[in-house]
């Protein structure tokens, strides 16, 4: 991972995680569900944001470099871990 990627990663992750305390903080609160509910969506964005972000970082060096290569084998198996990553997502 390039270190700007894993700098701004690093960064989004820590006010995640800043912002996950909070959700905690709230249910101990017996905080208003909808308000919760809302704070959940608000990292599950933010998750997304830095998955998106790593994605594309991969995308840009790993299945690059593999694809200018010429190495088949190590094409094949990017590819099929893109494919298996995306199939998982909950998007």
């Amino acid at each position: 991972m390039r270190k700007d990627i894993k700098a701004s990663c690093q960064k989004r992750l820590s006010r995640i995680e800043g912002q996950v305390r909070g959700l905690s903080k709230m249910v101990d609160e017996d905080r208003y569900c909808i308000d919760i509910v809302t704070q959940i969506s608000a990292v599950r964005a933010a998750l997304r944001r830095v998955e998106e972000e790593v994605l594309r970082d991969h995308v840009s060096h790993c299945v690059e470099h593999a694809i200018t290569s010429g190495n088949k084998a190590d094409q094949r198996e990017k590819i099929a871990e893109l494919m298996a990553v995306i199939g998982r997502s909950d998007r």
